[in-house]
């Protein structure tokens, strides 16, 4: 089909010395694909992709550095460029750095799939600028490539989770590896809520959410945590992504969420269902963009396979839009001040009686009422730090020292004793 195909422009045709733009940056794609037909011994067509461009050039990073039996390198690009990046890889025990493949300047090679890609500096005379280069054997090479880039960004990131920042040159993605597991076990939340959370967020990863097909339920999710800072909303957030065999994103709102952010993320995480989507600090989204993120959370297909977590500590801040309409956020768990028995079991998950006599360990518990988890580890580590310079711990010290943090930091509005609870929104 594409072999009888006449093109106006041709490189070849172009008169360099008349300053062409065209001509700079035909150069560069035509050597490129000369190298190509050199090396391979077949012609290769080029590709603009404005879905998964993203994507693919993260799993060819991260398969230059776990998976190189996929893909080679055919050569650099210019001799007068960098060919390496220096990096680090920071650890409790040290800082490492490392030599990386460098992805611009360079091309590479998917001999599975006969896919080139390259992501090639081109010096224009008004101004340079990174031109992304993908090419193929033929469409079929091309889609059974990009299947595999899907497949496999959902493999590596699982050990992952996803960060979106928004920020004022756009979304800023990156991956974070986990490096702080954290187990169910390590949650500490009332017991019948606990229980609630995780069975619902098990249910719908089980079996691709078989549960949802059969009793004809839409399968996409929506929770909303909310209360005092320090409480463990992130913790729990942590346990879920260690405990499932799904990825995890976590998008942060910031004063520069945009709608095209909002289109940003949510594409994204499309290709990427089932997964969960954390957004932390929901109620600072920006007044303007209230519309689209809520018209998106709508849409037909914007949440299917997504299981979407809000956090916040301000709920009286939410657009009463968001939760007082089905199919935006199902639930709302409020993660109260941790009661007389949690901070108990805490204190004594952490070893503390290391320290301190077991009935010591229950004054500290009886003192620290109104402490949040956050607040409770600090203390801990006081009496760590007291305990190892001076052998002995003035618990009485410590105690009344916080309490006085606590009263001058606490957020009256937050304050509230009953048990914790969750509230429906229909």
């Amino acid at each position: 089909m594409y072999n009888d195909v006449n093109y106006i422009v041709k490189h070849h045709e172009t008169d360099p010395n008349a300053k062409s733009n065209y001509f700079e940056y035909g150069f560069v794609i035509h050597r490129i694909k000369e190298k190509l037909v050199q090396k391979f011994g077949f012609e290769f067509k080029m590709y603009a992709d404005d879905e998964t461009t993203n994507e693919i050039w993260e799993v060819l990073e991260e398969d230059l550095e776990s998976n190189q039996s996929e893909v080679t390198l055919v050569s650099y690009i210019y001799d007068g460029i960098e060919t390496a990046t220096i990096s680090s890889n920071h650890t409790q025990e040290k800082l490492e750095l490392i030599i990386k493949n460098r992805i611009e300047n360079a091309l590479y090679y998917y001999p599975k799939f006969q896919v080139a890609l390259s992501k090639t500096p081109v010096f224009l005379s008004h101004s340079d600028l990174t031109h992304d280069f993908i090419l193929a054997k033929d469409d079929n090479c091309m889609v059974a490539f990009l299947e595999y880039v899907l497949e496999r960004k959902r493999e590596y990131i699982k050990n992952h989770v996803t960060v979106f920042t928004d920020t004022e040159d756009g979304v800023d993605n990156t991956k974070e590896k986990i490096t702080s597991l954290v187990s169910r076990d390590e949650v500490f939340l009332e017991e019948g809520l606990k229980k609630e959370i995780y069975r619902s967020i098990d249910e719908f990863f089980s079996k691709s959410g078989s549960f949802f097909k059969t009793y004809n339920i839409p399968y996409k999710r929506g929770i909303l945590l909310y209360g005092n800072p320090g409480n463990g909303k992130t913790t729990l957030v942590k346990s879920i992504a260690n405990s499932i065999s799904a990825p995890v994103a976590y998008w942060q709102i910031t004063e520069f969420t945009s709608s095209y952010s909002i289109h940003e993320v949510f594409s994204t995480v499309a290709k990427m269902a089932p997964m969960v989507l954390v957004i932390e600090d929901i109620d600072s989204m920006p007044e303007e963009v209230r519309s689209v993120f809520l018209n998106t959370l709508d849409g037909a297909t914007s949440k299917e396979g997504v299981f979407l977590i809000g956090t916040t500590n301000y709920p009286e801040k939410i657009d009463p839009a968001l939760i007082n309409r089905s199919g935006r956020f199902d639930r709302a768990y409020e993660i109260k001040l941790p009661t007389e028995e949690l901070r108990k079991q805490y204190l004594l998950k952490k070893d503390i009686h290391q320290f301190i006599s077991f009935e010591d360990v229950e004054k500290i518990v009886k003192e620290t009422k109104g402490f949040s988890f956050a607040q409770l580890n600090e203390l801990y580590t006081s009496i760590a730090l007291q305990w190892h310079y001076d052998r002995v711990v003035d618990i009485d010290a410590l105690c009344k020292q916080l309490q006085l943090d606590n009263k001058s930091n606490k957020n009256r509005t937050w304050n509230s004793e009953s048990e914790s609870k969750h509230v429906g929104f229909r």
